[in-house]
Parts: C-alpha cells; structure tokens; sequence
C-alpha cells in the first residue's frame, strides 16, 4: 500500500491521479477536508480508504496502523508526505512546528520502521531571497535563510533530517511555484493562473505587482513556475528509483515573468493582454521574493529524462482543459 497524506490537495490529488494512470489504486489517503471544497479533488480517484490526519496520527502514535488498515501482502511500499500547511502568511508559529515539522518527523520515523520509501514536500520557501542560490545541495541547508515561519518550518525538518544522518535514506521535493487543476480550494495560496482566469472573467484584466526595486521592471518579477503534471512525474520517479535519495529542486529549470505568465494565460483564452499593475501590500514588501529559479541538474543527474511542457502549453492545457469546463484531474 502507499499512503499519500495532504492526498485531497493540488498535488497530493495530482499524485493519486497519476497512480491511478499506472494501475495503483492500493492507496490510503490522509487529510483533513474541514469545510472547503478539496473533497472534489478525490471524487474522481480510486483509492483504497481515507482517513482524517489527526486520526490518523493517533494510529501512528499508539502503533495501531498496521491493525487497523489492510495493507496488503506486502506491506507498508512508501508515504508520499505531501500534508502541510502551505500558506506562507500564516503567522502562528506553534501551529506551523507542530503542522509540518512534528508531523513530517513521524511520517519519516513510520516509514523507516516499516521499511517504506519516505518521499516528502520541502519547499523551495527555504531558499529566502536566493541569496545563498537555489542549488539543492544538503551541505549549504544551514546557510539558507528562509523569509517567512513557513519556509522556516520547512527548512527544520530538512536539518533534522540531516543532523539525523537519515537524509541518504528518504527524498525531500524543494518544490517551485506550482500551478495546475485542483488548487481551487486554495483561496488567496492559489496560482495567478486561477486568480487571473477569475479576475479577467469579472474585469477583463489583470492585477500585478509593482516592482520596488530597480532591478526589475514592473511585473518582470522572476519565478519558475512548474506545471502540476510534470511536478508528479518528477516526484513519483523517485518511487521507482529506490536509489535516489536526498534532497531535490521540482522546478521547470528556468524563470519566467509575471507577464509572460499572464500574457499565456490570456492567449489561452484567446483574448488581448489588459494587465493594471497594483501596489504591493506593505506586509510583503520586505519578503517578497523578486527572482527565483529552480536548478534540476541534480535530479537530471540521477537518470530523470523527462521532458516538461512549455510555460505556454501548461497553461493553455490548465486553462482550456480543466479551467473553462470546471473539471479536477481524472473528470
């Protein structure tokens, strides 16, 4: 069985999807659904059972896992730990180390004791400013010095995992900015893709940032945006490649513009650019990220020779194919 946690998300759900495409549905779900709509993320997966995190936890902790859930013949086969909190403005720090440091910590111990493939969500939110670079190399986690308590609660857990020499035994997934159907749960944490298909729905244009610094014009911002479907090809890979491990970058390998996203977005819908550029709110001045950029070659490096979709064609395929209809991965 594989247990895929945060499974009702974009990218958990976007996992379970693309299991379902390799004929796995041996696939227990952990999340904790509360009142938004991500439960329609799942309505077109097949997968084995669901079970809400904080139950599942108490399995986990009074070791009654394996008693409670069928787990087939062979066992426990990997935790693919995608559960976290992702919003990078929340501010409750307790909330946050017990949410995504503790947790992670005891998947990782689940899994090392059932002798499962771990596979967990880092961020590149721990890369800060870029300033120490965006290589994922574990010698320089110590350097890095993320901007916010959510990158930081990320950055804890891959000390950990380092300071517990367990680092060559599990793989952690520094994900870029990730975009694509099923993040339309997120609210104010989801893509400008969703927000701006919205917003040019309701006004028939865009808002961007402004730029405070003179380095970069306004809405020439950097950021590599990666699509969801090739961020799972890139993370499942690791399921069938035991040998890999570490810590990686899941990126497109190259930045793109605020505007040469929007100006996608607005092709793929056949419509005139109409970007407004907006004031940039006082509490993100100081820690906004003005460039970032993935480096893959060490995932390349392993044997990885996927090839990803052009920026244009991700978001012409999320647009037309999932926005427009209203459809989730697997409709």
């Amino acid at each position: 069985m594989i247990i895929v946690t945060g499974g009702a998300g974009l990218i958990g759900s976007a996992m379970v999807w693309q299991l379902n495409k390799m004929g796995r549905k041996d696939i227990l779900i952990v999340d904790s659904l509360g009142h938004s709509e991500k439960w329609k993320n799942l309505a077109p997966l097949s997968y084995a059972d669901y079970i809400e995190k904080d139950d599942f936890m108490e399995l986990v902790v009074s070791d009654q896992l394996h008693d409670y859930f069928d787990l087939g013949e062979d066992g426990l086969e990997a935790i693919l730990h995608m559960g976290a909190c992702s919003a990078t403005t929340e501010l409750d720090a307790r909330y946050l180390v017990h949410n995504n440091f503790e947790y992670t910590k005891q998947m990782a111990l689940l899994a090392l004791h059932s002798d499962a493939r771990f596979i967990y969500a880092s961020s590149a939110a721990t890369y800060g400013d870029g300033a120490q670079g965006f290589k994922d190399d574990e010698a320089a986690l110590n350097q890095l010095r993320p901007l916010n308590m959510y990158g930081y609660s990320k950055q804890m857990f891959d000390q950990w995992a380092q300071q517990e020499g367990i680092l060559d035994k599990i793989v952690g997934l520094k994900f870029f900015n990730v975009f694509g159907p099923n993040e339309y749960h997120k609210g104010d944490m989801s893509s400008l893709v969703i927000k701006a298909y919205r917003q040019i729905l309701e006004t028939g244009k865009i808002g961007l940032f402004k730029s405070y610094i003179p380095e970069y014009g306004d809405g020439e911002q950097m950021r590599d945006f990666v699509y969801v479907k090739d961020v799972v090809d890139m993370a499942l890979y690791f399921l069938k490649n035991p040998d890999a491990n570490g810590i990686y970058n899941i990126g497109s390998d190259g930045a793109n513009s605020w505007n040469a996203l929007a100006t996608a977005i607005f092709a793929a819908l056949d419509k005139e650019v109409n970007i407004e550029y907006v004031e940039m709110p006082d509490s993100l001045r100081d820690k906004y990220q003005y460039y970032t950029c993935s480096d893959v070659s060490k995932l390349r490096a392993t044997g990885y020779d996927g090839q990803q979709r052009s920026l244009t064609d991700s978001v012409r395929d999320y647009v037309v194919n999932y926005l427009v209809p209203n459809h989730h991965l697997g409709d």
